[in-house]
């Protein structure tokens, strides 16, 4: 909950001139929804960037004030969108089932979902990361074809790294990883993109990325600084 459309619009002016695009690299803003269109058209001379859209609902239209659906986010300029993000789960208590209905609009809609996994501190000391990463993909992910699941970007950020300062080790992420390639490839998608999101900054992106299981970062807090941000995201892979 950063940026309005002003702010937005002074960000790019800062961040753009600074940031050349990288080959092989996309770059996606995901902002308040009230500055989508103006990011959306800031970055539209730019193949590498696209704006997507935090949170949507699942019904196309209706009476569901302060609602955003798909065909409303496209139309502003999405051509992605975040679904289950942590804070979504567990600040406003969306349940599995609810990211599973978001999906499928996103992918009717054409844009490309963002499925967000990952499990709290709890869960981690007791063992069951795993089978909370499963269950979240199994219903988030539920009944999906294979070329479907090629479009579905999934995103892992352990809730208990977020904003916390503290990180999952490069070792810790790619098991994790490699559990949700094995759930993609065991339904047959053969595309797949797996990004990692938990306090990931410029100290530690480069590490991150050095781990070929990781085929990204999700970032919050790090990419609210338009110099710092162009630094992080130009930062060169191992």
């Amino acid at each position: 909950m950063h940026l309005g459309p002003a702010d937005a619009r002074a960000y790019l002016d800062a961040f753009l001139p600074a940031t050349p695009p990288v080959p092989g690299r996309d770059l996606w803003f995901f902002p308040p929804a009230v500055s989508l269109e103006t990011v959306a058209r800031g970055g539209a001379g730019r193949q590498d960037l696209a704006a997507g859209i935090q949170d949507v609902h699942w019904e196309p239209k209706g009476a569901f004030t302060g609602a955003i659906s798909v065909p409303i986010a496209a139309q502003a300029g999405a051509r992605a969108a975040l679904v289950g993000h942590s804070e979504r789960r567990h600040v406003f208590g969306e349940s599995d089932e609810e990211t599973g209905r978001k999906v499928r609009a996103v992918l009717a809609g054409s844009l490309v979902p963002i499925l967000c996994v990952g499990e709290t501190l709890a869960q981690r000391d007791g063992g069951t990361t795993l089978d909370v990463v499963r269950r979240q993909l199994d219903v988030g992910l539920a009944a999906l074809e294979p070329e479907a699941l090629d479009t579905v970007v999934v995103a892992y950020e352990p809730v208990w790294a977020i904003g916390t300062g503290r990180n999952a080790t490069p070792k810790d992420a790619a098991a994790v990883h490699r559990e949700i390639r094995a759930w993609l490839r065991g339904r047959g998608a053969t595309l797949s993109r797996v990004l990692y999101g938990g306090s990931v900054n410029r100290k530690n992106v480069a590490e991150l990325l050095a781990e070929p299981e990781l085929d990204g970062v999700l970032v919050g807090g790090a990419s609210l600084d338009p110099q710092g941000w162009s630094t992080l995201v130009s930062t060169p892979v191992p």
